[in-house]
């Protein structure tokens, strides 16, 4: 297993610099209950990652992914492949279009066609195998074994895990004395990359996960990593059976917290930051946000990280990929009334 490190992201930062958008950075405390320093509270900050290319953090592992392949003259002819529908899915076929590579993207055939039209508008060859994503992960395996295509994965792999963790660069640059950085977990990737540069600074990292999909909440339990039930708001995003021992690892560092939060929680989180805030996000994101009292508004302040007086939190948006109806669909009236 590789662990991380901080020379892992430093390295990816430097890779990806030109090719990525740097993560924006707003305060976002004004008229959170309990946040601010004039109430005596925390100053809250929003990382607006869902701005990136694709509309999430995806973007940077993949590009890293391949910016590395390339330079060490290991990008075979027929491209990379990958088994998602999802936000790895796009920015696989992203990067490889940036960078002239052919990307082969593999679906079950039950798969959405707003997601098959989005990846062939970035000029990914999209597949559909089976019925399930297991059986769309079996054609991509066999495909790369028939064609030499270079296999990618979704969150289990350094070179991804290293480029998600670059933002922690771009946050420190705006809000150097960045106390606490708080991200929502899938598989690990994202967490991964963001713990490995946090320890290095000497910044708490929370890891949010929804109750009923808590990979690697269930594996700090067990001492392992192990299969968990995938049953929540957020299980497009963050579905992710297991967590990756890469991120299992990562989870002991020191100042690092795991939380969890329920689907309750992550939809009232979700539809503050669009009340509130006008931010139109995935459940992944809510998530992170549910996982922190008084970050968004309703449902958030008996949420499980409470920050002391004076800390400085920056909560990352990871995505936006979602369908914006959901957010006004049983929305109660409107914060701006």
């Amino acid at each position: 297993m590789h662990h991380l490190s901080y020379g892992d992201v430093k390295t990816a930062a430097d890779r990806v610099a030109d090719g990525v958008r740097p993560v924006t950075v707003a305060r976002a405390d004004a008229g959170s209950p309990g946040a601010g320093p004039d109430a005596g509270g925390f100053e809250l900050y929003f990382a607006l990652e869902f701005m990136q290319y694709t509309g999430s953090f995806k973007a940077r592992g993949a590009l890293n992914f391949l910016l590395a392949h390339r330079e060490q003259g290991e990008l075979p002819d027929a491209g990379v492949t990958l088994a998602s529908g999802g936000n790895a899915g796009l920015a696989c076929a992203w990067a490889a279009r940036g960078l002239g590579v052919p990307a082969t993207v593999f679906l079950p055939e039950t798969a959405p066609q707003t997601k098959v039209e989005r990846l062939r508008a970035y000029g990914a060859d999209v597949r559909l195998a089976g019925d399930e994503y297991a059986e769309a992960a079996a054609a991509c395996e066999a495909f790369a074994a028939d064609t030499g295509a270079l296999p990618s994965h979704a969150y289990d792999h350094p070179l991804i895990a290293a480029g998600a963790g670059t933002m922690v660069e771009e946050i420190r640059a705006q809000v150097p004395l960045v106390d606490t950085v708080v991200v929502a977990v899938g598989g690990g990737g994202l967490f991964a990359g963001i713990a490995a540069a946090a320890q290095h600074h000497g910044i708490r990292v929370v890891a949010v996960e929804p109750e009923r999909c808590r990979a690697l909440n269930a594996a700090l339990e067990a001492g392992r990593v192990v299969d968990v039930e995938v049953d929540s708001v957020a299980a497009d995003s963050l579905g992710a059976r297991r967590a990756t021992p890469m991120a299992l690892a990562a989870a002991g560092h020191r100042n690092v917290r795991s939380v969890l939060v329920g689907d309750d929680a992550v939809v009232a989180a979700r539809r503050g930051l669009w009340e509130r805030y006008r931010l139109a996000v995935e459940n992944a994101a809510g998530t992170a946000v549910a996982g922190v009292a008084g970050a968004a508004g309703s449902g958030s302040e008996h949420a499980p990280y409470v920050p002391a007086a004076g800390e400085r939190v920056v909560v990352v948006l990871c995505g936006s990929n979602a369908d914006p109806a959901e957010l006004t669909r049983d929305a109660g009236p409107s914060l701006d009334a």
